[in-house]
Formats: structure tokens, C-alpha cells, sequence
């Protein structure tokens, strides 16, 4: 069983920048893909970016391609998400989630372990 904790949420302007954090505990953290995920209140939660076992491959929402960046510490049992440039529209809870299965992961139900959510509100 894998825990995950986000932090790192929080109120910027627009144009600002945050940067997300999720600490995973229980399970062996390179053996998972990892996700990050947000939900804007009423809307169905989305996929922002994932990034491979390794660290390697990473891949992104059209919606945040070029302002966003993923990345992990397999080391620290920890996956980042860095948001640059943010808009309004970026507004919501942000969730990371854990895949344990053999390939990447392109369907939200692949994932198998959720965090509990940071919030993240841009002020226009």
C-alpha cells in the first residue's frame, strides 16, 4: 500500500509560480509511474502530465505543455511538479497518483494510489 502526501499548494497571481511536491511512503516509489492530476470545482478531475519509472519520459496536457515540468527524486521518494506562467484557469486541487502497471499509464483508472490533494488558487 502506497501513501501519498501533496504540499506545496497555495494563492500566487497570475503569472506566478508554484512548485507541487508528493512524498510517497509504503511501497518501493521507482517501481510507479507517477501523475499529477487537477479538479476545478464542478468540473471532472483532468490529467496534467505523467513521468515514468525512471524518470525519463515524461508526458503533458496540451493545456500546460511548456509551463509545467515533472520530474522525481527516486532517492527522496518524491515527485515534483513545477508550474510556471500559471492562469486562472489553473486553478483547482491538485492530486498526484501512483501506477503500478507495465506500461504508461493513459487512463486515470490506471492509477491505483491518489494523494489527498493540494489546493491551488491563481488570482487573475
Amino acid at each position: 500500500q502506497v501513501q501519498l502526501v501533496e504540499s506545496g499548494g497555495g494563492l500566487v497571481q497570475a503569472g506566478g509560480s508554484l512548485r507541487l511536491s508528493c512524498a510517497a511512503s509504503g511501497g518501493t516509489f521507482s517501481s510507479y509511474a507517477m501523475g499529477w492530476f487537477r479538479q476545478a470545482p464542478g468540473k471532472e478531475r483532468e490529467f496534467v502530465a505523467r513521468i515514468s519509472r525512471s524518470g525519463g519520459v515524461t508526458y503533458y496536457a496540451d493545456s500546460v505543455k511548456g509551463r509545467f515540468t515533472i520530474s522525481r527524486d527516486n532517492a527522496k521518494n518524491t515527485v515534483y511538479l513545477e508550474m510556471n506562467s500559471l492562469k486562472a484557469e489553473d486553478t483547482g486541487v491538485y492530486y498526484c497518483a501512483a501506477a503500478s502497471g507495465r506500461g504508461p499509464p493513459a487512463r486515470i483508472d490506471e492509477y491505483d494510489y491518489w494523494g489527498q490533494g493540494t489546493q491551488v488558487t491563481v488570482s487573475s
